[in-house]
């Protein structure tokens, strides 16, 4: 089971700022496919991987990154300097 986390414009998307996802991912692109797969607003969500950054236990990470022993992953857009 892992926690997964939307911010901003990902958690309009798809209607909710958190929830438990029971995978069997093995990395976070994985975990994104299965997620896309689930209805039209999570595919609008994850349409394109570029506009999203993901960190996994609130570290930075690739979307190659395994999810082993992970319990929380987090999508948000990247963030900008000011």
């Amino acid at each position: 089971m892992i926690e997964v986390l939307y911010f901003a414009w990902v958690r309009e998307r798809i209607g909710i700022p958190r929830e438990k996802v029971e995978t069997e991912a093995e990395t976070v692109a994985e975990l994104v496919g299965e997620l896309a797969a689930r209805e039209a607003r999570y595919a609008a969500a994850f349409a394109d991987l570029s506009a999203l950054r993901v960190a996994v236990d609130q570290e930075l990470a690739d979307f190659d990154a395994p999810l082993k022993g992970a319990r929380e992953v987090a999508f948000f857009p990247p963030m900008t300097g000011g």
